[in-house]
Formats: structure tokens, sequence, C-alpha cells
């Protein structure tokens, strides 16, 4: 049965989460790490879909690769297969390594506001590449997972299906944008997608976000 894998981004604390939803979900001071798709995964389970939702190690003590790692040993474990592979903001990033190592498994590649890389990219390249410095956005750092350059064969990613979700009130435009761009130039196997929405959709537009996950399922 199909299973979806939901990724997280950077670590989202709670007040940015209060914000955007507009209502106090969770105590102030915290991070959510990968319990902010804890309404997704509800919804999803009403549809009688499981969803596994890690949280990433610390991004300033271990790397890309180490995230990928994490996220292909956690697939293995629970013996997963017809995976719907989401990433959110960097684990664009996460969930494209783990389409390299392991495409077999994947049935469908969602980036949700994602990092969209090119081989050889890191996540600080991407910002580059748009024209922006990534040290000028708040709380953004050279944590060692955010500057590794990825290592991947295009290759392996073809045959996937994938899904892009450009969220028009982000305040990453400058990497989506990118990834918008990418995808105009080759345009074969991608459903493009896009959300008036926040940079956290799950937030501000939760139903729309599941909604979307649902059509994926039917693909």
């Amino acid at each position: 049965m199909t299973t979806f894998l939901l990724v997280q981004g950077g670590n989202l604390s709670t007040d940015t989460w209060n914000r955007l939803a507009g209502r106090t979900d969770y105590p102030p001071g915290g991070q959510l790490g990968g319990r902010y798709w804890e309404g997704t995964v509800t919804a999803l389970a009403v549809h009688g879909y499981q969803a596994f939702t890690p949280t990433l190690e610390d991004e300033h003590t271990t790397s890309l690769s180490g995230h990928i790692a994490q996220i292909c040993t956690l697939i293995d474990q629970n013996r997963l297969w017809d995976i719907i592979l989401v990433g959110h903001s960097y684990g664009g990033m996460i969930i494209t390594g783990v389409a390299d190592r392991m495409p077999e498994r994947i049935r469908h590649l969602v980036y949700l506001d994602a990092a969209l890389p090119d081989p050889g990219q890191s996540l600080f390249d991407l910002f580059a590449s748009g024209g922006s410095d990534p040290l000028s956005f708040t709380g953004l750092e050279p944590a060692n997972a955010y500057v590794e350059k990825i290592r991947f064969d295009p290759g392996n990613l073809v045959s996937i299906q994938k899904t892009y979700i450009l969220c028009t009130k982000s305040e990453f435009a400058v990497v989506t944008g990118v990834a918008r761009r990418k995808i105009e130039v080759v345009p074969g196997g991608w459903t493009y997608l896009e959300l008036p929405s926040s940079h956290v959709p799950m937030a501000d537009m939760p139903v729309e976000v599941v909604r979307i996950l649902l059509d994926v399922v039917k693909q």
C-alpha cells in the first residue's frame, strides 16, 4: 500500500508556526522538528494512509549526506515501498538524494516550496544562483547540512513522477523561483502547482496541502 514519507525542512519554531496559523497550537519558544506535519498525518489517516514524519538530526552536527542516510535507514527499517516522498523547504535536497539511492522504492516525489538542486549544488548555492546572499535571511546559518554539495545521478530520477508546489507568499521565492525556472526548461515528468500560502502551507492552508497529496495518490 502507498505510504507517505514527509521530510521537514529547517527546524521550525513554535512561534513561527503559531504566527502563520493564526492561533496558539504550540507553547512558545520551542522547536517542532517533524511535528509540524501532525495535522497532515491525521488528515491522511482519515483516508487510510500511513505517514512517517521523522525529525531530522541537528543540521549543525550532521550533514546533508547524514540526513539522506537517516531517511534511507528509516525506509529500510520499516520495509517501505510505493512511497510518496515529500520534501518541504531544505527537505527537497534530502528527497533528491534519497530518490537517487533507492529509486525503486519511490512512487512519487513532491517538492513543497522546496529546494530543487542540480548535482554539485548545496542549499546555499541555490540562494546564490537566485541572486541572494543566504546569510541575509534571518535564522539561516552556514550549518553543515546547508553548505554540503549534493551528489546524485539525475538519470536515477527520470522515471519517478514529480510534483512541485510553489507557495506564492513564501519568503524564499529566490530559491523556489530557481526551481520553477528549471522545471520550465525541462517540463517533462513534472506536475507544477501553486498555492497562495506562506512557506509553511501546513499552517495556513492545511486542507489544500492534504487535497494535493491525495490527488498525487491517484496519479
